[in-house]
């Protein structure tokens, strides 16, 4: 990963505008808007749970570790802040590279997935 390559989450942004908003006490309408998304995108409201930097980034390095999203950074960090739980969803994200992948590469990311956000069925 470059210097340019700095992977963050919905939750880090929704920060990182809170914090701009406090220093300028204004924010332009596009910087409304995607603050509005983050909060909603870090919320329970999308997924069911919180979503963290910290979660985020260990979820990123631990995909980023295996074989298949070790030459993918970016897709290891979309499904990192996506935090799928079934196959479908990380097919379609892999599909966006035109990656094949078999059923056990998939049960692998979903486990990982559901270790790191501590997920029980």
């Amino acid at each position: 990963m470059t210097e340019e390559e700095n992977f963050v989450d919905f939750a880090t942004v929704r920060d990182m505008l809170l914090s701009a908003q406090e220093r300028r006490n204004a924010l332009t309408y596009e910087q409304k808007a995607a603050l509005q998304h983050a909060e909603w995108a870090a919320s329970t409201n999308r997924n069911g749970y919180l979503t963290t930097p910290e979660v985020f980034e260990s979820l990123r390095v631990a995909l980023a570790e295996t074989e298949l999203l070790s030459p993918h950074p970016a897709l290891a960090a979309k499904l990192a802040e996506l935090m799928p739980l079934y196959p479908g969803d990380v097919k379609a994200v892999l599909a966006s590279r035109r990656i094949t992948v078999d059923d056990s590469d998939v049960s692998a990311i979903l486990e990982i997935v559901r270790q790191h956000i501590g997920f029980e069925e």
